[in-house]
């Protein structure tokens, strides 16, 4: 094969590998030709699975297709038929596994409900359309089921989808759980009251969870049934547009929180079982089990699931105009033990036995169309394994991902506030630890994850304070544990995001120091939406300090956005470990943290470029911030020279970290 990708030129660790990479391209040159026929047609023109599958009203009659590649006959339920067994309902096959039935619009109507029944050698049983595009649960018998969903009046959209944001600042929400009432939030609420929260505090982009059908609402989302079903426990499809369209509006882009990694294993309310076999959508035996997560695994070598998937990527983009996608469980689908109990220290780990070439294929396929779709959709990949290539263009060689989630950043600081006194915390190892990335992707940089706010988990807030935070968040208290929580809470986000390779992302709530953690309904708590939710009101209060994280979230925020610090790589860096001082740069702004919990530092010294004078633009200490004004930041800071060179000499008090920017 001619072809030599670019990105093995830059790594010349993975020479070694080239064949095997070699050949796992080749695998996806022929995956493409597949579905292009051989290039004659862009991918993106012939991935319409969704337009042939599913219901369809065509004239006057709707239209069943279903891929059911095991059944032996299949049946519409309905309240036409009686919800049973009627040869008037029946499909018929017309090859290849393919189902279809037809039946005049006037015996079905908008919002009846329906199922099919399928049998096949030896068994039967009722099922949900694996290409559904409405599922609902009943209230009272918690039933699901499939819902026509052909509204007379189709939603009109009012806005263009913004560029690309130059910044690239998520705000990861989950739709249900976002309001401070103790119910499912709708997509009408979020729209209405944490749209303008999440706009005001400077977000670009919104990386929504949950939003395919799921049985059971506390998985987070994470155990899809309906692949191409907004669920609904959260409103009807129109209102999912309306939140997307007004976003588009003040120039925020939508990205969706995909699962194309595994489903639920419910054989009723998901396609775990959908024709009576374990092998229809997944793998066989143990590898179409994920183990940790109790649920299955797909087959990508099947061209079935490949068109299954591919198009579940296009349906999102076209139908709702999602901006792109955020790819759960990146690492489990491309290695055939899904990476459990592995450290990927070495290239050995990545290219044996043990990787799903398929996998691959698959993940280059989805970036190719989403971008051919979109060329300024974002695509991230959740791999925590480091996988080469991951976040590198398809032309250079690479999957296609725009950025890979920074997994081990999370991890770091957990490991940091858990296991290490503040006295000893490594400034050196911090940047190093932050900065982890390889040279060819980008990376979104997070300080903690959905996860660390469940119950089970802390969050970076109450690691630093605990209990204390129940007693001790109100202004008038003078706490010391609280105010080491504080203090660190601030540093901690601001060195994530400033050294972030790419993007930076904040999960609802966690930016102004959320108190409680998130438990969802289920029979431990009876049932209870208590902690399913976020309280707001907190930083509506100004006596308490939730306030102030969030004010400097916001100003932190807009610090980023406003001046395109991801464009600029990161120099000038100093690194005192015994100090605990650091500080770099980042096109005209100097960053500066002291980490020492007890010293403070006066005429501190950093090199710069030349004499221009600095201001600082934001503080923590500042008082709006909780902090306490120790640093008089209407002061011009002069450089003063030493030779050759030239130094800024600053007051950094303990705990504190100050951005400068350049004046003149």
């Amino acid at each position: 094969m001619a072809f030599f990708p670019e990105f093995i030129r830059n790594d010349e660790y993975l020479f070694p590998y080239k064949n095997k990479i070699i050949q796992i391209l080749s695998l996806s040159f022929q995956a493409e030709a597949y579905f292009a026929e051989a290039y004659k047609d862009v991918l993106k023109d012939k991935i319409n699975g969704h337009l042939f599958y599913g219901l369809h009203l065509i004239d006057d009659d709707f239209v069943f297709r279903e891929w059911i590649e095991n059944a032996t006959a299949v049946y519409l339920l309905c309240d036409a038929s009686n919800w049973s067994k009627n040869k008037d309902f029946e499909f018929y096959s017309t090859g290849n596994g393919n189902w279809e039935f037809k039946i005049s619009n006037s015996k079905l109507k908008h919002k009846d409900f329906y199922k099919i029944l399928v049998e096949w050698q030896g068994g039967s049983g009722e099922r949900i359309p694996a290409w559904a595009n409405r599922v609902v649960q009943d209230v009272n018998t918690h039933i699901f089921s499939a819902q026509i969903w052909m509204p007379e009046k189709q939603y009109s959209w009012k806005h263009a989808t913004p560029s690309r944001p130059d910044t690239v600042l998520i705000y990861e929400a989950h739709v249900g759980m976002s309001l401070e009432e103790g119910k499912v939030a709708s997509f009408s609420e979020f729209r209405k009251f944490i749209l303008p929260r999440i706009h005001k505090a400077g977000y670009t982009v919104i990386q929504l969870m949950a939003i395919q059908e799921h049985p059971y609402y506390g998985s987070f989302g994470y155990h899809v049934s309906s692949f191409f079903a907004a669920s609904s426990r959260f409103g009807t499809p129109e209102e999912l547009k309306e939140l997307i369209d007004e976003a588009h509006g003040i120039g925020i882009l939508v990205i969706m929180d995909v699962v194309h990694s595994h489903a639920v294993k419910n054989e009723v309310e998901g396609i775990s079982k959908f024709d009576g076999s374990t092998s229809q959508f997944f793998h066989e035996g143990d590898r179409g089990f994920h183990q940790a997560w109790d649920s299955r695994c797909f087959n990508y070598g099947k061209p079935q699931v490949l068109n299954f998937l591919l198009s579940n990527c296009k349906y999102w983009l076209e139908e709702y105009r999602f901006d792109g996608f955020r790819f759960d469980g990146v690492t489990s689908m491309i290695f055939k033990n899904h990476g459990l109990g592995q450290n990927f220290m070495s290239y050995d780990d990545y290219y044996n036995d043990n990787l799903d070439q398929d996998a691959i294929v698959y993940l280059r396929l989805a970036n190719k169309l989403i971008h051919q779709i979109n060329p300024e959709a974002i695509t991230v990949a959740e791999d925590m394994s480091g996988f080469p290539g991951m976040g590198v263009d398809i032309e250079k060689g690479g999957i296609g991902f725009d950025f890979r989630m920074a997994m081990g950043i999370p991890d770091y600081w957990i490991k940091l506030i858990k296991e290490f006194n503040d006295e000893e915390w490594n400034v050196s190892e911090m940047l190093q630890r932050l900065t982890d990335k390889r040279a060819d992707e980008n990376v979104v940089s997070y300080a903690e994850s959905h996860d660390q706010a469940l119950v089970g988990d802390q969050t970076i807030i109450f690691r630093l304070i605990g209990a204390d935070m129940y007693w001790h968040m109100d202004t008038k208290s003078n706490h010391l544990k609280v105010d080491r929580g504080i203090a660190l809470h601030k540093m901690i986000r601001l060195i994530t995001s400033s050294t972030a390779g790419g993007a930076y992302l904040n999960f609802m709530g966690n930016e102004f120091g959320h108190p409680e953690w998130i438990d969802f309904p289920r029979e431990g708590n009876n049932w209870s939406y208590h902690y399913a939710c976020r309280q707001w009101s907190l930083i509506e209060k100004k006596e308490l300090r939730y306030r102030n994280l969030w004010e400097f979230d916001n100003a932190m925020i807009n610090l980023l956005k406003s001046n395109n610090l991801y464009d600029y790589s990161i120099q000038n860096i100093t690194a005192n470990n015994q100090d605990q001082v650091l500080s770099f740069s980042r096109g005209n702004h100097i960053f500066v943290f002291n980490f020492n919990p007890i010293t403070s530092f006066f005429d501190y010294g950093f090199k710069v470029n030349d004499l221009s004078s600095w201001k600082i633009v934001l503080n923590t200490d500042n008082k709006l911030f909780d902090g306490f004004n120790l640093i008089d930041e209407t002061l011009l800071y002069k450089p003063v020279e030493n030779g050759v060179d030239f130094f800024l000499k600053v007051y950094i008090p303990a705990r504190t970290a100050f951005v400068l920017r350049k004046i003149d």
